[in-house]
């Protein structure tokens, strides 16, 4: 499917939504016109400052000039508190419209056809998918918001400078952002092909490989080069088209936000012998490089990314009954283990030439990855958001099942048998938002823990794990393990380190954490890791920080086109991903 269906598709549903959050949208606007008169402020005032004091002598009016321009960020401060304000009374909304659409696919799926599988696409569009829309739909209000209004200001501030900076400035502005939106419908349209080609020559030489032996023995190889190379060719031409038109995109994001520069610059001698003065071309460089650049930059950037993202997420939620994808199945039965004298000898984790996308036509998250996870090892996963590290985790927790390959946990197919209730003794899984209940502290700390029988750890168990979190002070607070616990007064990093505690407990050999300690501060972060890392078992942590990518035994790294495994000192020299991350973490902070 295109991008121009997939919008015909999502474009009545985007404009019943926006129909009905008028007044959402006008407290949106309202807001940003305030973030308009903090940037008409910010040029206006250097242009004042310069003209009518430090280059006339008036110091004074110069400084009170840059007050104006000071004031008038705080301005712009004040704007944005009331901009995210007025952003969730039209993000949440999303979010909740969502959650209702996909449980009621499910519902009808399942009346529609009761013996028909569960539709277990419904818990990825009622968690991943739902919250990718969410942040992709908010980022994409932020940046076009920010721009309009940024525009806008920057704009009037120029013509009330000397309209005259307007016709040098807004030739190689607009010309720029021409050229980057004709990229985006033949870039996206070469990538898809790309990935069904790319498909087709894996499923093609996998089909090959099985009977290379035969090949060669009676003398086919002639024949079996013709069935493979015209593929080879065709994914070779559009990877030259693809990186054609990638360049194209960096010509036009070049043009858009360093050519308004140079115009202006080179017509400074031509403006000055015009009257303009000094002050008032600073007032308009400062509109160009601190107002109009940046917001274009950022709307790019979203536009090429979070709002394709965002498009093809919605498209999943406009099928009334959303379609199971071919090979998305949950697993029963014993399957092929090629190398393992038995389950005893398993890999941890293992996944075998794994696809997954969510939905037809929508470009695989993972693609042929493998991955074996060895028994006690302790592995950290990175890479940008959105890259598919919740979708492996979802993966090897049984939630979701592959397109193509397979997921094996302990040897076993990874999916669940039926019927099959309790805590899974094979793996437990922490999702970021940390699961706590109305009970005690100690019912909260030994749930994953609790047998058949009613039986769970006893006191000496349950101390030592509280220990080795270093949760004394907390159940202190709490009053006790037998103290009534209410989720509601729990901060999100006390209810993660209490669900850790539980986790540590689980007598499940794999524990699986998708940013189960995004909330706690680094020490504490370091403290939970090591001690489930020391635990019997084997430890898949999603990691945002450098330090915890660090303490694994082995990173692997999801950019999109492939996957890189390795330790956290080799992976620099053999990934530029990891090596952007790694310094993009130690020039900011130790977070993601």
């Amino acid at each position: 499917m295109t991008e121009r269906e997939a919008w015909r598709r999502v474009a009545p549903e985007a404009r019943r939504f926006l129909r009905g959050r008028k007044g959402a949208l006008g407290k949106l606007a309202a807001w940003s016109l305030l973030e308009s008169a903090h940037t008409f402020l910010g040029g206006y005032g250097v242009a004042r400052a310069l003209d009518d004091g430090f280059l006339a002598g008036r110091t004074a009016t110069g400084l009170a000039w840059l007050a104006a321009a000071g004031a008038g960020a705080l301005l712009g401060g004040f704007a944005l508190r009331g901009v995210f304000a007025g952003l969730s009374d039209l993000v949440e909304p999303l979010r909740d419209g969502l959650v209702r659409r996909a449980v009621r696919q499910a519902l009808d799926r399942a009346v529609a056809d009761p013996a028909r599988a569960p539709d277990t696409g419904a818990v990825a569009r009622l968690t991943q998918q739902t919250e990718m829309a969410r942040d992709s739909f908010a980022g994409l209000v932020l940046t076009a918001r920010s721009f309009v209004f940024t525009a806008v200001g920057a704009l009037a501030g120029m013509a009330a400078l000397a309209p005259v900076l307007l016709l040098i400035v807004l030739p190689p502005l607009l010309l720029g952002a021409a050229a980057f939106l004709a990229t985006l419908r033949p870039m996206a349209s070469v990538q898809r092909r790309s990935l069904d080609t790319d498909e087709a020559l894996s499923d093609r030489v996998a089909a090959l490989g099985e009977g290379l032996r035969d090949v060669v023995a009676c003398g086919g190889q002639a024949a079996t080069e013709a069935r493979v190379e015209p593929l080879i060719a065709t994914q070779e031409r559009l990877a030259r088209e693809l990186a054609r038109w990638a360049a194209l995109r960096t010509l036009a994001l070049g043009t858009a936000g360093r050519l308004p520069v140079i115009a202006l610059l080179a017509a400074t001698p031509w403006l000055l012998g015009r009257g303009i003065t000094a002050g008032t071309l600073a007032g308009g460089l400062t509109y160009v490089v601190q107002a109009l650049l940046p917001a274009l930059n950022s709307l790019m950037t979203a536009v090429g990314s979070a709002g394709t993202r965002l498009l093809v997420v919605l498209e999943r939620f406009c099928d009334p009954v959303p379609p199971t994808p071919a090979g998305r199945r949950a697993e029963t039965g014993t399957p092929e283990v090629t190398g393992h004298s038995g389950p005893q000898n398993a890999a941890a984790a293992e996944l075998r030439g794994v696809t997954f996308a969510y939905g037809p036509g929508a470009a695989p998250v993972l693609e042929a990855l493998d991955l074996v996870v060895r028994p006690g090892e302790h592995l950290a996963v990175v890479g940008p958001s959105g890259i598919g590290k919740s979708t492996l985790t979802a993966l090897l927790a049984g939630m979701l099942s592959p397109d193509a390959g397979t997921v094996l946990v302990a040897g076993a197919p990874a999916g669940r048998e039926a019927g099959a209730s309790g805590p899974d003794p094979r793996r437990t899984l922490l999702p970021q938002q940390a699961y706590v209940f109305t009970g005690t502290v100690r019912e909260n700390l030994t749930h994953l823990a609790t047998g058949p029988d009613g039986s769970g750890p006893g006191d000496a168990q349950v101390l030592r794990a509280v220990d080795a979190l270093g949760l004394e002070g907390l159940v202190a607070r709490l009053g006790g393990l037998d103290a009534e616990l209410s989720p509601r007064l729990l901060s999100r990093g006390e209810s993660q380190h209490l669900a850790l505690a539980a986790a540590y407990l689980s007598p499940a050999p794999l524990l699986l954490l998708d940013e189960a300690t995004c909330h706690l501060d680094p020490r504490t972060e370091e403290r939970a890791e090591r001690a489930l890392a020391d635990r019997p078992g084997t430890l898949v942590v999603v990691a945002h920080r450098v330090s915890s990518a660090a303490r694994a035994d082995r990173v692997l790294v999801l950019d999109g086109t492939r996957a890189v495994c390795g330790t956290h000192a080799e992976l620099p020299a053999g990934s530029p991903l990891y090596r952007e991350l790694v310094g993009r973490w130690t020039r900011a902070t130790d977070e993601w």
